[in-house]
């Protein structure tokens, strides 16, 4: 089973013990967080899409820790004028495992097919 998660803009594809970097979160280690589902699709099962399924799916996280991704030196020049700057940034990150994800009440595409065709 895996989902494809939304975590402050960006789009994130999880499998359940899966440990992923986003960007710095407000929380604190070992605390639960719940993560938006674009897109789940169970062991066997059918791609979830809909709204409606959709808001009955859950993906929840811990996270784990908080760290610094690596550092990136930016350079300035200008030629000919002696203009030279060096700066550096290291971006703020949480490491998250992904502990369950979970659709309640979806049918498959397939039963539904079946279920339309007694009439």
């Amino acid at each position: 089973m895996y989902a494809v998660v939304r975590v402050q803009g960006k789009q994130y594809r999880v499998a359940e013990g899966q440990q992923l970097l986003v960007d710095r979160l407000h929380a604190e280690p070992g605390e639960r967080v719940e993560l938006e589902p674009l897109l789940v699709r169970p062991d066997g099962g059918d791609v979830v899409l809909d709204a409606k399924a959709l808001a009955k799916a859950r993906v929840e996280a811990v996270v784990k820790q908080h760290e610094r991704g690596p550092k990136l030196r930016i350079l300035k020049f200008k030629p000919k004028k002696g203009y030279k700057r060096r700066t550096g940034f290291r971006a703020e990150l949480t490491r998250l495992e992904v502990t369950k994800i979970a659709v309640t009440g979806t049918r498959s595409s397939k039963s539904e097919k079946k279920q339309g065709d007694g009439s």
